[in-house]
C-alpha cells in the first residue's frame, strides 16, 4: 500500500530534477575556445622576464683567429702594442733553470721552505701564462697586418691533410657523479660521452636536483662554424624529458663583421616558459666608437601563443683604465597595450694581467617598472684567494622590498676541514623541515 505522503514526496524531487535540468539548458553557453581544446589558456606574457633575458649582454660570435677572429667584444686593442713590446726580451726568459720537486721531496721540506717552493712555481707559471698571451696578440697582429687567409676552417690547411697527420683520437670521459639515492642501481653508464675531437659537441645533460633513475634524461648539442669564411654561426640545442614534462631550449647566433669596428649579429632562440615555447627573432649591431667605447642597439620580437611582444635595447660599455669597465643597457617591451621598462649597470674590477687574471669584483644595479610598480635590486659580488689552494667567493642581492640573500662559496684542495662547516646549517635545515613548530614553542618572542 502507497502512502499519500511517499507519493507527494517522488512528485516533487521529479519536479525538482525537471526544473533544475531546464534553468541549465536555458543559461547561456560560453563561447567556444579553440584553444581549452589543447590545454592553452591565454596568459599575458611575462613582460619582466622578457625585458630582463632581453637586456643580458650577448658576445658576437667569431671567425677563428687563423681567419682574423678579432670582433668588437675583445678588450684587447692590437694597436696598443708598441713595437718597444713586442721586442723587449721576456721576463720568463732571463730566470734561471727550475726544477719541479716530486712528493717525496716536498714531504721533506720544512714549511718555510714548501711556502718559499711554491711561491716561486704560481711566479713562474704567472710569466709563463703572459708569455703565451703575448705571443698570440703578436701572432693576430701579424695576421692582421698580412690580412692572411687560410683555405679550410679552424686552422686546418691543405699542407695538413697532404702531410697524413693522424686523426684525433676519441677518449671516454670519467663518469658524471650522480646524486646520492637509497636506490641500489646506479646508471652512471646513461652519461657516459666521449671528449669532443671536432667544433661539434654532444653531451648528456644531468639535472641534480630533479634526476630520475628510470627514464629521465637530457642532450645537449653545441657546435660552431663558419659559413663562406665569413659568418661566424654558433647554436646550442638542449632537450630535457622526464615522466612528466618534455623540454627543449635553442640559442643560436650569426654575424658578420663591417670592417674592423662594427659587427652585426642576428639570432633565432626557443624558450620554454610555462607550458608552452616562445619564439624569438632578435638582431643587434655593435660598433667601436672610440678605443675605450663599445656601443650597441637591437631589437627583438618574442612570439608566446597568439601573444606578439617587441622589445629595443640600448647598450654601453666604457673602459676605465685597465681594471675597471662600465656596462649600461636599457630597454623597453610591448605587449597589446601592456609596456615594462628597464636598465641595467654593471661595474666590473679586474686584475691588472686581465684576461690571465680574474674579475675580481663586481656590482650591479638594475632597474623595471611594469604596471606603475618600480623594481629595484642591487647585487654584488666578490671573489679573492685565500692562500694558494683555497678560494672565496661571496655574493649578495637586495630589493626595494627589503628581500634577498647572501651566498658564501668557499673551495679548497688543503682544508677540508671547511666542508664540515656545512653540516651545521645542513643540519638546522633539516630540523626545522621535520619540526616546523618546534622553534616557535620555545622562542623568547
Amino acid at each position: 500500500m502507497v502512502r499519500v505522503g511517499d507519493l507527494s514526496y517522488c512528485y516533487y524531487a521529479i519536479s525538482m530534477k525537471i526544473l533544475s535540468e531546464a534553468s541549465s539548458l536555458s543559461k547561456p553557453q560560453d563561447p567556444f575556445d579553440h584553444r581549452k581544446l589543447f590545454g592553452f589558456r591565454a596568459r599575458a606574457p611575462p613582460l619582466p622576464y622578457m625585458l630582463s633575458s632581453m637586456l643580458q649582454s650577448r658576445a658576437h660570435p667569431k671567425l677563428p683567429s687563423d681567419q682574423g677572429g678579432e670582433n668588437v667584444d675583445s678588450d684587447i686593442d692590437l694597436d696598443d702594442m708598441s713595437d718597444s713590446d713586442q721586442e723587449e726580451e721576456d721576463e720568463y726568459d732571463q730566470l734561471p733553470p727550475f726544477k719541479p720537486l716530486k712528493k717525496a721531496q716536498l714531504a721533506k721540506l720544512s714549511r718555510e721552505q714548501r711556502k718559499a717552493y711554491f711561491e716561486e712555481y704560481d711566479y713562474r707559471v704567472k710569466l709563463l701564462q703572459k708569455k703565451q698571451w703575448r705571443e698570440e696578440l703578436r701572432r693576430m697582429r701579424e695576421i692582421k697586418k698580412k690580412g692572411k687567409d687560410v683555405a679550410t676552417d679552424y686552422g686546418f690547411t691543405e699542407d695538413d691533410a697532404d702531410s697524413g697527420a693522424a686523426a684525433p683520437v676519441a677518449v671516454p670521459l670519467p663518469d658524471m657523479a650522480l646524486p646520492p639515492s637509497f636506490d641500489g642501481d646506479n646508471p652512471a653508464y646513461r652519461y657516459r660521452f666521449l671528449e669532443p675531437t671536432s667544433q661539434f659537441l654532444a653531451r648528456p645533460v644531468l639535472d641534480s636536483h630533479g634526476w630520475d633513475h628510470d627514464c629521465g634524461y637530457g642532450v645537449n648539442l653545441e657546435h660552431s662554424l663558419a659559413i663562406a669564411n665569413r659568418f661566424p654561426l654558433a647554436y646550442t640545442v638542449q632537450i630535457t624529458k622526464d615522466k612528466k614534462d618534455f623540454t627543449i631550449s635553442l640559442d643560436s647566433s650569426i654575424s658578420a663583421k663591417h670592417g674592423e669596428n662594427m659587427s652585426s649579429m642576428a639570432g633565432f632562440d626557443i624558450q620554454s616558459m610555462g607550458k608552452q615555447l616562445a619564439y624569438i627573432v632578435r638582431a643587434e649591431t655593435k660598433f667601436k666608437n672610440l678605443k675605450k667605447n663599445r656601443a650597441a642597439g637591437g631589437l627583438s620580437f618574442t612570439f608566446l601563443g597568439e601573444n606578439v611582444v617587441p622589445g629595443v635595447k640600448i647598450e654601453d660599455e666604457i673602459t676605465l683604465g685597465k681594471q675597471y669597465v662600465l656596462v649600461g643597457s636599457a630597454g623597453a617591451v610591448r605587449s597589446q597595450h601592456d609596456t615594462a621598462y628597464g636598465a641595467n649597470f654593471e661595474l666590473q674590477r679586474r686584475e691588472l694581467d686581465y684576461p690571465i687574471g680574474q674579475v675580481q669584483s663586481t656590482l650591479s644595479m638594475s632597474v623595471i617598472k611594469w604596471r606603475g610598480d618600480l623594481a629595484l635590486g642591487f647585487n654584488g659580488l666578490a671573489q679573492f684567494s685565500i692562500g694558494r689552494n683555497s678560494k672565496v667567493a661571496v655574493r649578495a642581492g637586495i630589493n626595494n622590498k627589503l628581500s634577498g640573500q647572501v651566498t658564501v662559496r668557499t673551495s679548497s684542495s688543503e682544508h677540508l676541514s671547511l666542508a664540515l662547516a656545512a653540516i651545521i646549517p645542513t643540519a638546522l635545515s633539516i630540523y626545522k623541515k621535520l619540526f616546523p613548530t618546534a622553534g616557535e614553542k620555545y622562542s623568547i618572542y
